[in-house]
């Protein structure tokens, strides 16, 4: 019997394997010259029956959390106020149109200060990693950027830029609260973009420099095309993270006044005094935040994958 790609010799009694399958159950794979044991399609049906029992366990343990959790809801003494003041079905047919309206506002705010958040962090993280004593003022000041913005509340940053800029007065200075409050998200999701890249940068192998420089080319051209290809492809899952989150925190622009999401559902919450447009938003939020969580997990798992297979990173 021939062995086709990279199959392992069929197991059987006698090494040959069993050609039918047992029970004369037609065989899988048979079209290509190779015939599983039947101790292999045993193993197989082994554990698809497992697979579906683990399901349905999962579905029912799943159900039965889910009905427990509503009743001990609804059953609250305080459920009707409850409900009437946060799940009105009035007020989020009310708000969600509106709601939609400001989103556009943070998905922009995302593709802009996405981009800036990128590229500043990688020149930080640059500056961190430059050598010799001459670039010592650059790493010192990189290093402080990094320490500041990380460490100062990004609630604090955009009171600070949203409202303390305008304050000053200055000449040819915007005051426009998404600009500003775009500018505040920057600074301070840079900061943890630049620690990202600089965990990439340090984690390639000295030796990969070196090659680098053996073959002739400059500190310069060995970070651009050895060290910096290699150091973003393995920090794409972190980058990803950091992505999500500053889809989120576009919201906390609305305390400049800008309309967006969040301020457009406080209107209707400060007319009505009724908070199920916060809701609305935060599932709207939410709705846009899983796909990009999902896609996140995904690229994880098939880089984890291609490492375990000795692929490229």
């Amino acid at each position: 019997m021939t062995v086709t790609k990279g199959e392992s010799a069929p197991e059987g009694a006698d090494g040959t394997g069993d050609m039918t399958g047992g029970a004369g159950e037609a065989v899988p794979g048979a079209g290509d010259g190779y015939v599983p044991s039947g101790r292999r399609i045993e193993r197989e049906r082994y554990k698809r029956a497992r697979t579906r029992r683990a399901t349905a366990i999962a579905a029912f343990s799943t159900l039965v959390t889910a009905a427990v959790l509503y009743l001990i809801v609804v059953n609250a003494p305080g459920w009707p106020r409850t409900k009437e003041t946060f799940f009105s079905a009035q007020y989020a047919r009310e708000a969600f149109p509106k709601v939609l309206d400001g989103l556009w506002l943070n998905v922009r705010l995302l593709l802009v200060c996405g981009v800036a958040v990128l590229v500043l962090g990688l020149l930080i993280a640059v500056a961190r990693t430059l050598r010799g004593p001459v670039f010592f003022p650059l790493r010192v000041l990189a290093a402080a950027y990094t320490d500041f913005f990380r460490g100062l509340p990004l609630i604090i940053n955009l009171m600070i830029v949203v409202l303390g800029v305008p304050a000053l007065r200055l000449q040819g200075v915007t005051v426009d609260p998404v600009l500003l409050g775009g500018t505040a998200l920057t600074l301070t999701y840079s900061a943890y973009v630049a620690e990202v890249f600089r965990a990439g940068i340090e984690s390639i192998h000295p030796s990969q420099r070196a090659a680098a420089r053996s073959l002739g080319l400059t500190n310069r051209q060995a970070l651009r095309h050895v060290v910096l290809p290699q150091a973003v492809r393995r920090q794409v899952p972190p980058l990803l993270n950091d992505l999500v989150s500053l889809q989120k925190d576009t919201g906390l622009v609305s305390i400049g006044g800008a309309v967006d999401a969040v301020r457009a559902a406080d209107i209707i919450v400060g007319r009505s005094l009724n908070y199920t447009p916060y809701i609305v938003a935060g599932l709207v939020f939410v709705a846009l935040t899983i796909p990009m969580t999902r896609f996140t997990d995904w690229v994880t798992a098939r880089m984890d994958r291609q490492r375990a297979q000795g692929g490229s990173i």
